[in-house]
């Protein structure tokens, strides 16, 4: 998989520029502020329809304007689509393939996969859990793009049924809004549970590729894994083995159970919202507890792990994930950026990506053998001021 043409107009600092790639490696350099990671972050968003960097898109646009609009050339195999996705202020976004009519921007996602490593990552590990929740939930959109309808239903449920527990903290209970709470708790509970069932699939899919990235990267004897934690209060192996039916019937029976707690704060207390992912060195915590380095070699291994997810979902010829790493190397040790430019090329391992997008300030942040299609961004206005590196 690969994009071998990119335009950005109004994004970000970029008011009207194109940028070519090569299949292989492709090598950004310049000064921080030029907007390398705002290229990388474009990429990403053409996958995912989120950015890495801000929650909203707000910050996409281009001051004083209305409206962002990234195109891309993406192939996937002997496949060509041309994507082209608007960013609009104050109303919906909107996409089309191949240069037809407008259609909804969820329309576009599964026909580019990317994988996004970046400093912002080490959050991970050490941020809140709504960054840990966003890892399996963006994994399980680009595998399964009809899952953005169920979060988008979920969350939509959520607001409505917390708008409501405010209410009721405020005017006091009523019958009205018991037979409310039933209506929104059941359309909660639904959507709620085929979430859920999403998340721990991708869980069972990530946990051993995240292991083995993580022995490659760091040749360490120490065993990561991860378990998740569920606002349902259910050990992880009931959860595990749970069929959408019964993570919705616990579901309900936990909103019932926690109805006087949500009264009294005024927001629902149970669901998908609430749930985290703890991640651990054997039976170490790793937030909090591990050195820095295994820290980003942790980070590193939940990104080259979702690689390998996506690989595994889709393993014919020309359909491997983009590896875009954005600014990583100047963070790394020279142990570990040796392992990660030899992982990056797929020695020892998965097949290399069919596109690598690599961002860096320094050149010699970046391994040599992979400079040999690097370009220097000396603009923040232009990417067509883009030159061919050396």
């Amino acid at each position: 998989m690969r994009v071998s043409q990119l335009i950005l107009q109004n994004y970000r600092s970029y008011e009207d520029a194109e940028l070519a790639l090569e299949p292989g490696p492709n090598v950004l350099l310049g000064y921080n502020g030029v907007g390398k990671t705002n290229i990388a972050e474009a990429m990403g968003y053409l996958a995912t329809l989120s950015s890495h960097r801000v929650p909203h898109d707000g910050p996409l646009i281009r001051h004083g304007h209305e409206q962002a609009i990234i195109r891309a050339a993406a192939h996937r195999g002997s496949r060509e689509a041309f994507l082209e996705l608007e960013i609009n202020q104050g109303r919906s976004n909107r996409a089309r393939i191949n240069r037809g009519s407008p259609v909804r921007s969820s329309e576009i996602l599964g026909i580019l996969r990317t994988v996004l490593f970046a400093p912002e990552d080490l959050e991970l590990i050490k941020g809140s859990p709504e960054v840990r929740r966003r890892l399996l939930d963006s994994l399980a959109v680009q595998l399964r793009p009809w899952l953005a309808g169920v979060r988008q239903d979920y969350e939509k449920a959520l607001k409505q049924r917390n708008a409501l527990m405010k209410s009721i903290r405020h005017e006091g209970f009523t019958a009205t809004h018991d037979s409310t709470l039933a209506v929104w708790d059941a359309q909660l509970s639904t959507a709620g549970a085929r979430l859920l069932r999403a998340r721990l699939d991708m869980l069972a899919a990530l946990r051993p590729h995240t292991a083995m990235a993580y022995q490659e990267l760091s040749q360490s004897v120490r065993s990561a894994s991860m378990e998740y934690t569920s606002s349902l209060e259910r050990e992880p192996a009931e959860l595990a083995e749970a069929g959408e039916q019964d993570l919705a019937q616990w579901m309900q029976e936990a909103l019932l159970s926690a109805r006087s707690a949500e009264r009294d704060r005024g927001v629902t207390l149970v669901g998908p919202h609430r749930d985290d992912l703890h991640f651990t060195l054997d039976t170490t915590p790793v937030k909090g507890y591990a050195s820095h380095g295994e820290t980003w070699s942790y980070a590193l291994a939940l990104r080259l792990g979702s690689y390998r997810v996506m690989l595994e979902d889709d393993p014919s010829e020309g359909a491997e994930p983009i590896l875009i790493l954005d600014d990583v190397f100047a963070e790394l040790d020279a142990r570990r950026r040796r392992r990660l430019a030899d992982l990056a090329a797929g020695e020892g391992s998965s097949a290399a990506p069919g596109q690598l997008i690599v961002t860096a300030a320094v050149d010699d942040d970046v391994p040599e053998e992979l400079l040999a299609n690097a370009y220097r961004v000396e603009s923040e206005q232009q990417i067509s001021r883009v030159s061919r590196y050396g």
